[in-house]
């Protein structure tokens, strides 16, 4: 812990339930409520309370709290300290979390995997942290690194000293969504130095991003001291990316049984995969003759009835009849879990996760049945559905950077589709807000869910309003077009909303630019200067231009902001395309690596996307213009003779409320 979390709470205990920016957080929420009165008391905290997330939630009244609090603290007027109120702060979400986790349909499952990253409550599920520990052994005990460490044992708390160097969260993500990080780039010795660590921690953070893990207000200094929870939540948001993988239409055409016609086929695509997921296991429940409709993956499950049905329809050569005929719940989940067995499914869970309703570990039990036997018809007419659908691949790569980009922002609603998601313009006044603080006219904006047309008309209209104030080419272009969701106008937005925050981003790096402007046409040249400053005659003539499609050019700039971070030996010559997409995969992964925020996949370079080339190309001009002048200048040596960077370097990984912190773009 830094000393300025010391000064902030002296108690250790305190100090190890928050990260260092949560207590920032709260104590600006703290001392706004105090000067609000010039005192803040034990009376004063329901309401007051209000506003903060989780407890501030609409499933947990003043009256709750108000009840919550007094039962605990009888003394009204006692006046509340910062620690005291962090204590009140704990129990309350604590209560908060059990009484709106206990089951009902509030109990969504897109909230699986993110409670860890995105709440105060630091406590741990020993199950999952099981679970998740049986996963990693399976998928990564094989690997030729790994292997001396694995298996580890879930009884103990190994995991948490083995993610420490980042290698093992790395390998995790290339087992989500393979080809994610270029391992070459990942630094593998045995020993690892503190910088080394540092950047394979950098790495995976950004990685992470950069697939759909939210990880706002995580950096590599909580890997580094093996933060238990916040480890549990990037590694089960990981495994969750992995196990919801094939629920779409591209991995899984037949789905489309699902549904019965085009129209429904296009609003099937637009849902996230949990809820897919969902649909999937009523569709086949419908089969088996189970009345009920299954809304979640905690109090709907609990039971195990659903599970029994399921797997009848699902396996009905490995049923047995007790399972249905069993009263009590628990043997009930016992013997759904044996029937899983025999059909080859690995558990994700026990009994008692079923009988106590573990969303996370239950959604994880039904994916991987999914996997193994999802009971799909393999030739169905409705696939002809899919040839009528727009397949436009750059329009699906933008939708998904740009999605992911969003994400990071930290907004109050994660981003499934862009297309669907920002069409009632929450979100959309969300990152402007987030990008521009103060921005937004909240007074005017109206708050999801949104059950009137004009209300979403109204929203859109003023992110409109301030895209035209921002100088965004928006001719022609009005609020309802986003509520009906127009592709090309939503995508033309959000690039210039990317766009926009690149160049503010440099912008506020007075000492750099003073204060001016920042064009595209001053980022070309940042890049040419830097690069035909190592006497190398590479140049980017624009960023459309056709010879980068090599990454050698990248590759020489990366090497000039930050001479360590390029191992010449695996860079190709980059003349076949297996060669282009080797450099392609090599730069995107050492721009990750230094703590470049970025979302572009490997075609975009080898295609020249000109709007990705230009997020990679800011991206690693203001990683390098944010380092100390003295950090630009001194390359020091480690014991063993490689060139390091100092320790006091920055990385972008650690998200923070402010946009110039995040360095997101």
């Amino acid at each position: 812990m830094s000393g300025y979390v010391g000064i902030l709470v002296s108690d250790p205990w305190l100090q190890n339930q928050f990260t260092q920016v949560e207590l920032r957080s709260l104590k600006s929420h703290f001392m706004s409520m105090k000067r609000e009165s010039g005192k803040l008391t034990v009376g004063d905290l329901p309401a007051k309370m209000s506003r903060l997330k989780v407890v501030g939630s609409d499933n947990f009244t003043d009256q709750d709290r108000a009840s919550f609090i007094q039962d605990l603290h009888p003394n009204l007027d006692e006046d509340v300290d910062f620690e005291f109120f962090l204590r009140v702060y704990l129990q309350l979400q604590a209560h908060a979390t059990a009484t709106t986790g206990s089951g009902g349909k509030n109990n969504s499952s897109s909230a699986f995997l993110k409670a860890a990253t995105t709440t105060l409550l630091h406590t741990i599920s020993e199950s999952e942290k099981a679970s998740y520990v049986a996963h990693i052994n399976n998928y990564l005990g094989q690997d030729d690194f790994l292997k001396t460490y694995l298996p580890i044992d879930p009884s103990t708390n190994d995991l948490f000293e083995i993610v420490k160097d980042g290698v093992l969260l790395c390998k995790l993500i290339n087992v989500a969504v393979p080809g994610t990080i270029d391992e070459r780039a990942i630094n593998t010795k045995r020993v690892l130095n503190p910088w080394e660590r540092n950047e394979n921690h950098t790495l995976c953070l950004n990685s992470a991003k950069a697939v759909g893990c939210t990880v706002v207000n995580i950096g590599t200094q909580d890997f580094i001291e093996g933060r238990r929870h916040l480890v549990l939540g990037v590694i089960s948001q990981i495994i969750k990316i992995q196990l919801l993988a094939d629920l779409n239409l591209k991995k899984t055409p037949q789905l489309v049984e699902l549904v019965d016609d085009s129209k429904d086929v296009e609003e099937l695509m637009s849902l996230p995969p949990e809820k897919i997921l969902l649909r999937w296991m009523n569709f086949q429940l419908k089969k088996a003759g189970y009345q009920k409709i299954v809304t979640n993956f905690s109090s709907d499950v609990k039971d195990a009835e659903a599970y029994a049905h399921l797997l009848n329809v699902l396996a009905p050569e490995h049923s047995k009849p007790s399972a249905l005929d069993a009263k009590n719940p628990m043997e009930r989940a016992k013997l759904v879990l044996e029937h899983a067995d025999r059909m080859g499914c690995k558990r994700y869970l026990t009994a008692k996760d079923i009988f106590e309703g573990s969303p996370n570990l239950n959604l994880a039990f039904v994916a991987h049945i999914f996997q193994h036997r999802n009971g799909l018809s393999t030739q169905t007419k409705q696939i002809s559905f899919l040839d009528n659908l727009e397949d436009d691949t750059q329009i699906s790569r933008e939708e998904r950077a740009f999605r992911f980009w969003m994400n990071s922002l930290g907004n109050s609603s994660y981003i499934n589709n862009v297309f669907e998601d920002l069409r009632n313009g929450w979100a959309l006044l969300e990152s402007l807000d987030k990008i521009s603080p103060g921005i937004v006219n909240w007074k005017i904006a109206n708050k999801p869910p949104i059950k009137m047309p004009f209300k979403k008309v109204e929203n859109c209209n003023q992110v409109v309003k301030i895209g035209k104030q921002l100088k965004f080419s928006l001719v022609n272009i009005a609020g309802n077009d986003i509520v009906q969701g127009n592709k090309k106008l939503i995508l033309a937005y959000l690039w210039q909303l990317m766009r926009y925050n690149i160049l503010q981003l440099l912008k506020n790096l007075r000492f750099h630019s003073h204060g001016k402007e920042i064009a595209d046409a001053d980022i070309l040249e940042w890049a040419n200067t830097k690069v035909s400053s190592t006497g190398s005659q590479s140049c980017m003539k624009s960023f459309k231009d056709k010879s980068l499609s090599d990454g050698i050019f990248f590759l020489e700039l990366l090497s000039c902001v930050q001479p360590r971070v390029v191992n010449w030996s695996l860079v190709t010559k980059g003349v076949t395309d297996e060669e282009k997409k080797m450099n392609a995969t090599y730069i995107i992964s050492i721009a990750r690596k230094l703590g470049c925020s970025i979302f572009l996949l490997p075609e975009d370079i080898t295609e020249v996307n000109q709007k990705m080339i230009l997020t990679l190309t800011a991206s690693i001009m203001y990683w390098f213009l944010k380092q100390p002048v003295v950090d630009r200048r001194s390359v020091i040596s480690d014991s063993e003779g490689s060139s390091i960077v100092s320790n006091s370097t920055t990385d972008d990984s650690a998200s923070e409320s402010s946009m110039e912190e995040n360095g997101n773009i």
